[in-house]
């Protein structure tokens, strides 16, 4: 694959004219995409650059189609001939999940929600309109096959991986009873699919929809139950029920004839279910199996929202064992599980990570205990061995994009931090004091700094544990 950089450039070069002052890549969230934001005086663009061909088709398509009908969807501007790259409209960098975490549970917060839920409302009728469902990633047609494939990514990628004895063939019969129920003629139209707070931008007080390339034709309900049990941004019950009866209110609107109010809630609790069942297989596979941080810990958030529904929800009587199985996972046991103990005012342990040169040799543990780890970086590609990066550092930008994205370097520390978190998380519970954790390479500048912060952000963001973070080769560095 060609340096996305240059791919970039080369497009960029067909949008606007004179070369752009910055680039910085975007973190990657659940998908292979790679995003990068393009700055130019005031003015911002997003590049997107992705193998998967197919994907960028299908989403340059339906922007492109929404953006047609005055939907709030960004713009594409360019796309490369390979259709490998493309760049868009920015329609900024904050999300409504992050203005919900930073704001709270405001007023102007539930305004947010609303206009997000009028504008899919909207999408939803009036976007369906002349689209061609030929074009979708996956799925035409969100039916029984759709739904039975969300249950049975939940159970292959995270009830199976509990591994919690069940009467496997009666939890079949009962899917194919739970997806018959759901399935219905009035799928017409559009399904957005991830329809979730993180997919929507605010700007200037506005929202717009991304990540939207994975939708199809299927029902009103699904997205909106998406959007109300997001787990990670854990709304109130009553926020729940005014904004579920805005939503009805709004797409009454615009429908030719009003919704079966009764029908669309008993679909709608259905789907609520599917929804928080298949958010804990999307866990369950980029964390358990792809050991990703960020969706391990938001297991057990996906575990206390299904609980929250259970509480309200009857199951026994047409899916008993489903039922059980359910109740189960919801239990303080299997919570418990995910939930890493937390540091806290007593706590006594502190974590001192290095970087370090091995020419300068291993740091010492002057500690009661000793002992710790050494990690050796030198099986990763050496950014200083290019000139662009010689006299900079693990924390410079453009070094720590070299590492993501052209080394193995993310495997390694996943592998890196499975090891480590079962001694942090062992020293939290027994109380212990100290723990050391080293990492090396040749000239203690690139590979092991990135190393050694990015672990040091990790066992922050996960453990809230005391960490000092020293590169002892500092001095040494080129400059």
């Amino acid at each position: 694959m060609e340096d996305p950089i240059i791919q970039i450039k080369n497009l960029f070069s067909t949008v606007v004219s004179g070369e752009w002052e910055a680039i910085h890549k975007i973190p990657q969230s659940g998908g292979d995409r790679i995003y990068f934001r393009i700055h130019q005086g005031e003015q911002s663009w997003i590049a997107t650059v992705s193998l998967n061909i197919k994907e960028n088709q299908t989403f340059i398509y339906f922007a492109q189609h929404f953006k047609a009908k005055g939907l709030p969807v960004p713009e594409v501007l360019a796309i490369n001939k390979e259709g490998t790259c493309y760049i868009q409209e920015d329609v900024g960098n904050i999300s409504l999940l992050e203005i919900l975490e930073k704001e709270g549970k405001t007023e102007h917060v539930l305004s947010l929600f609303k206009k997000s839920l009028k504008a899919l409302a909207t999408l939803q009728v009036k976007g369906q309109d002349g689209l061609d469902y030929q074009k979708c990633l996956t799925s035409k047609l969100f039916g029984n096959q759709s739904i039975m494939s969300d249950l049975l990514y939940y159970k292959y990628y995270f009830l199976d991986s509990l591994q919690y004895p069940y009467d496997k063939q009666a939890l079949m019969n009962e899917f194919e009873l739970l997806s018959d129920e759901l399935a219905s003629k009035d799928f017409n139209y559009f399904l957005f699919r991830d329809f979730q707070s993180r997919n929507i931008m605010v700007h200037n007080d506005e929202v717009y929809f991304i990540d939207f390339q994975g939708g199809m034709q299927g029902g009103l309900s699904y997205d909106v139950a998406s959007l109300l049990w997001q787990a990670k941004a854990e709304l109130s019950q009553e926020w729940k029920d005014q904004l579920l009866a805005y939503y009805i209110q709004e797409v009454n609107k615009i429908l030719p004839q009003a919704l079966n109010e009764a029908a669309f809630r008993k679909q709608y609790n259905g789907f609520v279910l599917l929804r928080l069942l298949q958010v804990l297989g999307a866990y369950g596979f980029r964390g358990l199996f792809e050991r990703k941080a960020h969706f391990l810990a938001s297991i057990p958030l996906g575990l206390q929202n299904l609980k929250s529904f259970l509480a309200t929800t009857n199951l026994e009587k047409e899916t008993p064992v489903f039922a059980s199985i359910l109740q189960w996972m919801v239990s303080e046991e299997v919570v418990a599980r995910f939930t890493p103990p937390i540091a806290n005012e007593d706590t006594v342990l502190e974590v001192t990570i290095h970087s370090f040169s091995y020419k300068k040799g291993i740091p010492v543990d002057p500690t009661e205990n000793g002992g710790g780890f050494v990690f050796d970086m030198r099986g990763i590609l050496n950014p200083g061995r290019f000139d662009e990066y010689k006299k900079l550092s693990g924390l410079d930008k453009p070094v720590q994009d070299f590492l993501e994205q052209k080394t193995k370097m993310n495997v390694f520390l996943n592998s890196v931090w499975d090891l480590v978190d079962i001694n942090v998380e062992d020293y939290l519970k027994r109380g212990f004091a100290s723990l050391q954790i080293n990492f090396g390479c040749t000239g203690g500048q690139h590979r092991s700094v990135f190393a050694a912060e990015q672990t040091a952000r990790h066992l922050k963001n996960k453990y809230k544990v005391k960490v000092h973070l020293v590169h002892t080769n500092k001095e040494n560095w080129v400059k």
